[in-house]
């Protein structure tokens, strides 16, 4: 597999690397079984999170007692320092290494928000902490909203940012070249749109016909992992073709989890988390753990008053609540 070296990290991954999303819902044993295959055939980097519930746990079963190990990134999505310095410690134990590679600041999407965890006794501080202990080795930053992660990067505080980028989310191509000046590594998630776009292999080849550092589609099975970890090579025109054309069916469908809709909710719901939870359980088959999420969460789509103030916001001219009556049919059993 092509390898190259993760921006100033100095890190060496290959360009297609394990994205850990789905395992979670299969056995230790079946997981462990995917994860070995890809290392085995050469993988060289695997992208998971705290969040993702036993998704860590299962990686740390595969790499243990390997002679060899990829580089491995994972996230918190705590907002505060200690609490994400605590983060570090379980990822540490979970994950059954001496130190993580790469840790990310999960899911950044609004100025507001990256103010917070960059500021005193935010997030980065505790990660900052971590680093200096030798727990982790380099620090990054992940988000949907291509505009807060550009001024992440104005600020230089981060080696490695994570940004989705596929033939339907094209709005991060800037945000990477800016990125690839500043010599700082991309990490391409859901390459495959949450598993709206097939075939895999040619939505991988799509993502790498851009400047970016390395794309990490998540995977469940040994066919999936033989696919996506073939996919090198140049995209051809009906691929492309293709891949557009799937892509234009989801035009007004698809939510890109921007974030500009729910400050407008004069009941404080978080739409792009609710529709992100039904995504997972229509596409990747996490039903049980996003009812479980959903159940959590504060605020459910029935709530809606519908007011339209979301939708007036959108960018993309989404019927918000539309979707947001889909997902709770979805979430709410």
């Amino acid at each position: 597999m092509q390898k190259v070296v993760l921006g100033r990290t100095g890190l060496e991954v290959t360009r297609i690397g394990f994205g850990g999303i789905p395992i979670q819902r299969r056995s230790v044993e079946d997981a462990v079984e995917v994860i070995r295959k890809a290392l085995d055939m050469g993988v060289g980097i695997i992208d998971t999170a705290r969040v993702y519930t036993d998704s860590e746990a299962k990686i740390g079963a595969a790499v243990r007692g390997r002679s060899e190990r990829p580089v491995v990134v994972t996230k918190t999505y705590e907002r505060g320092a200690d609490a994400a310095r605590r983060d570090v410690d379980v990822s540490l134990w979970n994950l059954g290494v001496p130190s993580i590679d790469v840790y990310l600041l999960h899911n950044v999407g609004s100025v507001e928000a990256l103010d917070r965890v960059t500021s005193r006794g935010g997030a980065l501080e505790g990660l900052s902490r971590a680093k200096s202990d030798g727990a982790i080795r380099f620090i990054g930053i992940s988000g949907h909203n291509p505009s807060v992660l550009q001024e992440a990067l104005a600020r230089d505080l981060f080696d490695v940012v994570e940004v989705p980028l596929n033939a339907i989310e094209q709005d991060s191509l800037e945000l990477i070249e800016q990125a690839r000046e500043r010599d700082v590594a991309t990490i391409i998630m859901k390459p495959l749109a949450g598993g709206a776009l097939k075939p895999g292999a040619a939505a991988i080849r799509f993502v790498l016909a851009h400047p970016v550092t390395c794309v990490v589609p998540g995977m469940q099975t040994i066919a999936e992992v033989e696919e996506n970890l073939g996919a090198e090579g140049e995209l051809s025109r009906d691929e492309r073709e293709g891949l557009l054309a799937e892509a234009a069916k989801w035009e007004g469908r698809f939510c890109r989890r921007c974030g500009y809709c729910s400050p407008e909710c004069p009941n404080n719901m978080n739409i792009p988390g609710i529709l992100v939870f039904a995504s997972y359980s229509q596409r990747y088959g996490l039903t049980e753990w996003a009812r479980e999420r959903y159940a959590e969460m504060p605020v459910k789509a029935d709530a809606c008053e519908e007011c339209g103030k979301c939708e007036e916001m959108c960018p993309y001219n989404l019927p918000i609540r539309e979707l947001l009556k889909e997902a709770h049919q979805e979430l709410a059993g």
